[in-house]
Formats: structure tokens, C-alpha cells, sequence
């Protein structure tokens, strides 16, 4: 399979760098992280193996351990995500049932089982909640789920999970069922291969839209699924594309793991070979015209890497792996790596060993956590 892969640290030594990084933070766990969702207003909540889920108040100073969701303790929780202090949904990856989504809405304190996946060859990767209809009005979705799975009887799965529906209902909720290629798939190295979006500014007939990523050995695809934009539809009109991307690299260990666009229009999309987390051949790929066509960047980052992210707040594109952080300041066309500053006294693994992106948060491997410390840029 294209996902069950754990990661290691490797030391990067790369000439043109930024002094932009990461202040570590104390998880108090050793757990691999791979979930990570800022919820806003200092309330972040990570997600990673044997059940763990840690969640935060006073944006990371403290980060507190949740209690295991039932039947959770052997379980790998590689995507999160929440909606404040009280609520969040937390996914499993796994074969069959041991994929799975639990809910919150005491502060962690208790958990309920929401759905088991039904497909017993199935696997998920990814999960994404919020307003279908308006992405940025995410406490509106906190009823209702998008889980991207791998291929089961050759078919990809994208589905729908919603509060209240019996579980048997899930097998009825797919929003698709694309006849998918031998062993293709999606990477679940840090939920971050699935988004939802609003597609106005590609053509106003279409109201909003999935992305998400998947690939073969010889092929790396970003799918696109759109709906019509009418008021009252059962169900809407709907239309899908997959446009391939040059990532893959003739390897089950390579491709895109993870994409994100800052708009409607420009995007971009970031992984490699994960067994290769040095090389820089194909780490990176941009668009600018909403997902339908993408090329390479002039200068890529620095190695293998697992999340992207877009800063508001700083203008910047930021992507992290096992071997270190790039930055792009001009959507992803061009990428410099970021080192750790002595003079600052920052760690000097800071840039390094990390798995997935909520700016300003990152997460990695045996309970790493760090805040993005902006004043750098």
C-alpha cells in the first residue's frame, strides 16, 4: 500500500536558507503525530498513534493529554479535525474497521464512536469538515465530514459522513466511486491530501468542489469534483476530472502526500520519494488556474516532503519533511530552505522530523510539536 510508512530525522545542509523556525514545544508524549488542526483563538488538537489526542487552550504553551476514545488504544490517528475547546472529530487509518471517526464536544473528556468504515479492503487517508457551501464557515460543518479512502473493488472512494445517519447508511453516502487504476491511492502521511473549495472564480456554475490527491507508481493525479451551484437540488449536478502531475517517480513510495491552495486558482502540491527523503527530484508542483494543469517549480524544496501550507498572515508557502522546512515567497515557483539560528538559540533540529502542518503549528514523530515563530520571515 502507498501509506504505512513511519518517518525518520536526516541532516539537511542546503546553501540558501531562511531564518524562519520552529519554538519546540512539550507534548508530554512520545506518540507519533501526524494530526494536527488549530481551531483558532490559542485551541489547537493533535492526533497520533496508540489512540493519542492532545489538545491545547493557550496556543501550545500547555499541551494536555485527552482521554483514549473506547476502544481506541491500538488505533493510529492521522487526521484531526476540530471546531473549538469542546468539539472535534479524530480519524483512525487502517484496514477495514480499524478505520474509524470518533467525536468529542466535552473537551476530550469522553468520545463517541461515529462510524467504523464498512468496507472491509478499505482504508482512509484523509478527513475534512465545515460548510460544504462556504469552506471558511467551518463551525457550520460540525455535523457532517468528508473521509477520502483508497480503492476498494477498483473503485476510489470519496464519502460523506453526517451526524445521526445509521452506520450501515455510510455505504449509500459516496460522493464517488471513480473507477480507479491497480493500487491507487492516497498518502495518509498528514490529512492533508483532501480539501474542500469553492470553484466561483473558475465558472460561476459551479458553487463548490472537492480536491484531492491520489497516484499510482507511474502516476500522481489531483482530482476535482464539482457541484452546481442551485439552490435546492436532489442530488446537484455534479462533474469530476483527474489531472495527472508530474510527481511520480516509478516508485509505491513516491508521489504527492499532500496539496493546498490559497485561493481558488493558485495551488500547490508537495511530496517525493518518502524512502528517498533527500533527494529533490519532483518535491513540488504549482497551479494557477484552479488544479487544472500543474508544472514544476524552478527550484524545489529540499527533500522528500509530507504537508504544505499556505501563511496568511506572512505571504508565504511552508512545507515540512523528515530532512527540514522550505519556504516560497512567490506560490511555490521557487523554494529556500530554513535553518536553525544559532545566535537565536533555536534547536538545532528545529527545522526537521515533521510530519504535518495547522499553522502555526507542526507535528512529527515521538510527540514533537512547534509553533511558527514569524518574526523571522
Amino acid at each position: 500500500m502507498r501509506k504505512r510508512f513511519w518517518l525518520i530525522g536526516f541532516a539537511l545542509a542546503i546553501s540558501a536558507v531562511a531564518n524562519a523556525q520552529w519554538q519546540l514545544q512539550d507534548s508530554h508524549t512520545t506518540a507519533d503525530l501526524r494530526g494536527i488542526h488549530y481551531a483558532g483563538g490559542g485551541v489547537a488538537w493533535a492526533s497520533g498513534t496508540n489512540g493519542t489526542v492532545l489538545r491545547t487552550l493557550d496556543g501550545g504553551d500547555n499541551w494536555q493529554a485527552c482521554a483514549v476514545p473506547p476502544g481506541a488504544e491500538k488505533l493510529d490517528f492521522r487526521g484531526i479535525q476540530a471546531f473549538d475547546a469542546n468539539t472535534a472529530i479524530v480519524m483512525s487509518s487502517g484496514k477495514g474497521d480499524l478505520s474509524r471517526l470518533y467525536k468529542t464536544t466535552d473537551g476530550c473528556r469522553t468520545w463517541r464512536l461515529a462510524v467504523k468504515n464498512p468496507d472491509a479492503e478499505g482504508f482512509w487517508d484523509a478527513i475534512r469538515t465545515g460548510d460544504y457551501e462556504d469552506p471558511t464557515a467551518i463551525q457550520d460543518g460540525l455535523n457532517h465530514a468528508l473521509i477520502l479512502g483508497d480503492s476498494v473493488n477498483g473503485s476510489l472512494r470519496v464519502l460523506e459522513w453526517r451526524e445521526g445517519w445509521e452506520e450501515r447508511e455510510l455505504e449509500q453516502s459516496f460522493y464517488v466511486r471513480r473507477k480507479s487504476e491497480p493500487q491507487e491511492g492516497s498518502f495518509a502521511a498528514s490529512n492533508s491530501v483532501l480539501e474542500i473549495a469553492r470553484t466561483s472564480q473558475i465558472d460561476p456554475i459551479w458553487k463548490y468542489a472537492f480536491r484531492f490527491a491520489s497516484g499510482t507508481a507511474n502516476h500522481s493525479y489531483v482530482s476535482i469534483l464539482r457541484f452546481e451551484n442551485t439552490p435546492t437540488c436532489e442530488p446537484c449536478r455534479a462533474e469530476s476530472s483527474r489531472v495527472e502531475v508530474p510527481m511520480a517517480q516509478n516508485s509505491e513510495s513516491a508521489g504527492i502526500f499532500s496539496l493546498g491552495f490559497r485561493s481558488d486558482l493558485v495551488g500547490v502540491v508537495v511530496g517525493g520519494d518518502f524512502q528517498k527523503p533527500n533527494a529533490t527530484d519532483r518535491t513540488a508542483a504549482i497551479s494557477e488556474d484552479g488544479g487544472m494543469s500543474w508544472k514544476l517549480p524552478t527550484v524545489s524544496p529540499n527533500g522528500y516532503r509530507s504537508a504544505v501550507a499556505y501563511d496568511e498572515a506572512t505571504k508565504n508557502w511552508i512545507t515540512v519533511g523528515p530532512n527540514g522546512t522550505d519556504v516560497s515567497t512567490d506560490d511555490g515557483r521557487n523554494w529556500r530552505a530554513v535553518r536553525p539560528d544559532a545566535a537565536l538559540h533555536e534547536a538545532p533540529d528545529a527545522n526537521r522530523n515533521w510530519n504535518a502542518l495547522s499553522l502555526p503549528f507542526v507535528v512529527g514523530p515521538k510527540g514533537r510539536i512547534g509553533k511558527l515563530d514569524r518574526t523571522h520571515f
